[in-house]
């Protein structure tokens, strides 16, 4: 089971699904709805995904024809997207409170993506950040 929420608390899903492939989405309207380099997505089964909390808090954005992003009014944190005429629903993974041991697989509009990040460059890591 893989459980989800926005940054407030307020909006929480549930999904009775296993992760299948995990992109890092690198296309400007990602990069714009969450402020980074990219945003990590992966899709769901809409008939296993459900709100458990929080869902007169949603607010959504049609980015694209069809395509509406679903975020928690009261902190801004983009929870999912989805085509309502699809069978799967995007996982913003940002969001996600479930610990994974899976990692990404691929890359996707690398052509579009911020000049000022290369994912084949290995920058320094450390545990806690800048203070």
């Amino acid at each position: 089971m893989l459980k989800g929420s926005c940054l407030c608390g307020g909006v929480a899903y549930e999904v009775d699904a296993e992760l299948s492939r995990i992109a890092h989405c690198h296309c400007p309207t990602c990069r714009k709805t969450h402020g980074a380099a990219f945003s990590s997505v992966t899709a769901v089964p809409r008939e296993k995904f459900r709100w458990v909390r929080g869902a007169e808090l949603l607010g959504s954005f049609e980015s694209s024809p069809g395509k509406f992003r679903r975020f928690c009014t009261r902190c801004g944190s983009h929870v999912m997207a989805e085509r309502v005429a699809q069978s799967n629903v995007l996982l913003r993974l940002g969001c996600l409170d479930t610990a994974v041991g899976e990692r990404p697989q691929i890359h996707i509009w690398r052509s579009l993506g911020a000049s000022w990040y290369d994912p084949k460059k290995q920058v320094e890591e450390l545990p806690e950040g800048l203070t």
